[in-house]
């Protein structure tokens, strides 16, 4: 239970810091906070801790993979439509363009 309550904490104080070095006027600060794979990085300490590395290895590949199919798709439309509809609209276009793309992407991947 304490590397969900460790993962939760850390996963929310980088999401806190993203926006304040964005608002406190540190983009480069901010843009690489939020390309750093925190989340992988420490899913990937308790999977290996808890199934070994051959399961780190499999869902890597599977998140590559997922990245190509689902992410860059989402990450497209929010940077279409956000000077077009405004970020919320954009925003809820792109999370459903990722659930589309990442739902046909688990259905078809065979790994």
């Amino acid at each position: 239970m304490i590397e969900y309550i460790f993962s939760f904490i850390v996963g929310g104080v980088i999401t806190t810091a993203i926006v304040y070095f964005e608002q406190a006027g540190f983009p480069l600060v901010s843009r690489l906070a939020a390309l750093f794979p925190v989340f992988t990085w420490l899913s990937y300490l308790f999977i290996g801790e808890l199934s070994g590395p051959e399961a780190v290895s499999r869902h890597s590949l599977f998140v590559l993979l997922g990245t190509v199919f689902a992410w860059i798709p989402y990450m497209f439309v929010i940077y279409y439509f956000a000077p077009r509809w405004g970020s919320a609209r954009a925003i809820i276009a792109g999370i459903v363009t990722f659930l589309v793309c990442a739902y046909v992407f688990i259905k078809v991947y065979k790994g």
